[in-house]
């Protein structure tokens, strides 16, 4: 079957990937990725969106978005963070022209049983690519805020199934610090890969039927698979 276009829906959680335009790098320097989570911290309640993970890699981003009742909000910010982020750096090289792909990819995302995989793939993107040997070693994801390492500085929102890890912040974050240093089976971790990548669903065949109903439109199928927690 082939893919239909991007599905977006309000009030669920979309995993999100943008690339620099023909995988030109996005994020030189330290003060270039400072400046787009700044960005981030700042529009995400003007347009009333909630991230729920994020990393930052050298030519491209990966997000973990929840916009509310008003859609719009999720293409809105990203509209947003890639045109500053091209005023920026047009500014700064003395340049004119696109900095990122013209359209971004996503994937909306079942909570129930792949909100936490999906933020385990986002926050490990810097260990499989080999830049760090520790998830925590890498500074533009979202694990540090997460495992509190600047608690006064956390700007992410609750993740509700992050939050069902326990009743105190330290049980939570002992259970997701195992949760992601558990070998990530290959058919959980090809999933979420295709799924970005082809426009699909991240979740079950059921959710496929819920988000069908919902959107009103057919959508590709895949095998059957899901993450454990234990």
């Amino acid at each position: 079957m082939a893919r239909v276009g991007r599905v977006l829906l309000p009030n669920y959680p979309h995993h999100i990937v943008q690339r620099g335009h023909n995988r030109q790098v996005v994020f030189a320097e330290d003060a270039d990725f400072e400046r787009y989570l700044s960005d981030l911290r700042e529009l995400k309640d003007a347009f009333g969106v909630k991230v729920y993970a994020y990393c930052l890699m050298t030519n491209h981003v990966h997000l973990l978005l929840a916009p509310d009742d008003s859609l719009a909000g999720l293409s809105q910010l990203m509209k947003t963070l890639a045109a500053r982020a091209t005023r920026y750096r047009n500014r700064l090289e003395g340049r004119s022209g696109t900095l990122w792909e013209s359209r971004f990819k996503s994937s909306i995302v079942q909570s129930d049983a792949y909100l936490l995989a999906c933020s385990r793939y986002i926050e490990l993107n810097p260990v499989r690519a080999c830049m760090v040997a520790e998830v925590g070693d890498y500074p533009w994801s979202s694990y540090a805020l997460r495992m509190g390492a600047a608690p006064e500085q956390s700007w992410l929102d609750d993740d509700p199934c992050f939050k069902a890890l326990g009743v105190r912040d330290e049980e939570r974050r002992r259970r997701y610090a195992e949760f992601v240093r558990q070998a990530v089976p290959a058919e959980e971790l090809s999933l979420i890969r295709e799924a970005i990548q082809r426009g699909q669903l991240t979740g079950s065949n059921r959710f496929v039927d819920e988000v069908e109903r919902i959107a009103g439109v057919r959508i590709e199928r895949r095998k059957q698979g899901r993450p454990k927690l234990e």
